[in-house]
């Protein structure tokens, strides 16, 4: 974890690196870091947030080109990876009967919709995830862009609080 004030003076390409794996959205790592300093944490993690609210259907695309199948372990070493496999660790994986009925969502959601189920699995057991995707298979082309985007957000802010500390 990086102190707010060491983000604040880091070179631009450090700081950059450093705030990356959160999402896989480079623009909104790098008008984040463009946006230094910031006077606390609260006013950094408001610009974050306001920058995540323009996402789009295409920014959705992009992140989830990182983001693994829940319940699944997440392959690579790379420091995205490492979030994921941290975030998903209430899945239990001994669970048989969940991780099949995960892998059947997941498999039923990507063929609906096109991509990898996403939702921000921290606070969640892997029952709640099961029945949020049931759910939200229910949901519009639209509604799930919106859904999605929304865990993107959360996800996204949660591991930058992980990242930057006060």
């Amino acid at each position: 974890m990086t102190a707010l004030h060491d983000f604040n003076q880091q070179r631009y390409e450090d700081a950059l690196a450093h705030i990356l794996p959160c999402v896989a959205i480079p623009a909104w790592a790098e008008a984040l870091v463009r946006g230094r300093p910031y006077s606390s944490r609260d006013a950094l993690f408001d610009a974050a947030s306001a920058l995540a609210q323009q996402w789009d259907e295409n920014a959705l695309t992009l992140a989830l080109s990182a983001h693994p199948r829940i319940g699944e372990k997440t392959a690579g070493t790379q420091a995205e990876a490492a979030l994921s496999r941290q975030e998903q660790g209430a899945v239990n994986e001994s669970d048989v009967a969940l991780a099949q009925a995960l892998r059947e969502g997941n498999a039923r959601y990507e063929a609906r919709f096109g991509c990898v189920f996403l939702i921000r699995a921290k606070g969640r057991s892997g029952e709640d995830i099961l029945q949020a995707l049931e759910r939200r298979l229910k949901n519009t082309d639209a509604q799930e862009v919106q859904a999605a985007l929304e865990q993107l957000r959360e996800i996204t802010l949660l591991r930058l609080e992980g990242v930057i500390g006060e």
